[in-house]
């Protein structure tokens, strides 16, 4: 099988065992996204999903976040680590996001990257999920669960986005990229990777492998 093939192969069978493809951060609005993609980075979504309710709470629009005291930002991020330079930034983006952009999270790559503290797989996330345009978020799932296909022999994020956006049908990536951290967490884990009950060990590499 082709790189191709295979990659078309493996999002028919993750949708079929996630019909669902849905971002696993719960967020109101495209601000509260972003604040929640900037915490998830190097902290679990299961622990943002914990600390923001009383942040938004405290903080429920753009306009709030940009007159924050950032003081008052760390407190409430304190469990999300680097909470510091958490909370800077997410001060910052509301300010951008007021004073560049009117009030609108931008909806491209190369703006949304401006903001302070937003990467290529936060840019990603909010192109793809907010405003619907094809997108490769390249998480740690799924650059191991690439890697294992056989799809990308790299761990460079970008080259993974890059790698993906050449094989996966545009429509087809952002939920491509949402089943594959569902898949990482339920069997194909980091360490104890459950290649038998796998429906994709067929044609995955890793699996041929063991």
């Amino acid at each position: 099988m082709t790189k191709k093939e295979i990659a078309l192969k493996a999002a028919e069978e993750l949708k079929k065992l996630y019909p669902e493809a849905v971002c696993s951060l719960v967020a109101g609005d495209p601000f509260q996204l972003l604040v929640a993609t900037r915490l998830s980075a190097q902290c679990t979504d299961a622990r943002v999903n914990l600390v923001t309710p009383a942040l938004f709470g405290r903080y429920p629009t753009t306009e709030a976040f940009a007159s924050a005291d950032v003081k008052d930002v760390e407190e409430l991020i304190h469990s999300c680590g680097f909470f510091r330079q958490k909370a800077k930034d997410i001060v910052g983006m509301a300010n951008d996001v007021l004073e560049r952009f009117g009030g609108r999270v931008p909806d491209t790559i190369e703006e949304l990257t401006t903001l302070p503290g937003v990467g290529r797989k936060t840019a990603n996330l909010i192109v793809g999920d907010v405003y619907g345009k094809p997108a490769v978020v390249a998480d740690t799932h799924l650059i191991r669960i690439s890697n294992r296909l056989g799809l990308v022999e790299t761990k460079d994020p970008l080259k993974v986005e890059l790698a993906l956006k050449k094989l996966l049908p545009p429509e087809e990536s952002n939920d491509f990229c949402h089943r594959a951290v569902l898949h990482g967490r339920a069997l194909c884990d980091a360490r104890r990777p459950l290649c038998a009950e796998c429906p994709l060990n067929t044609f995955c590499k890793f699996s041929k492998e063991q």
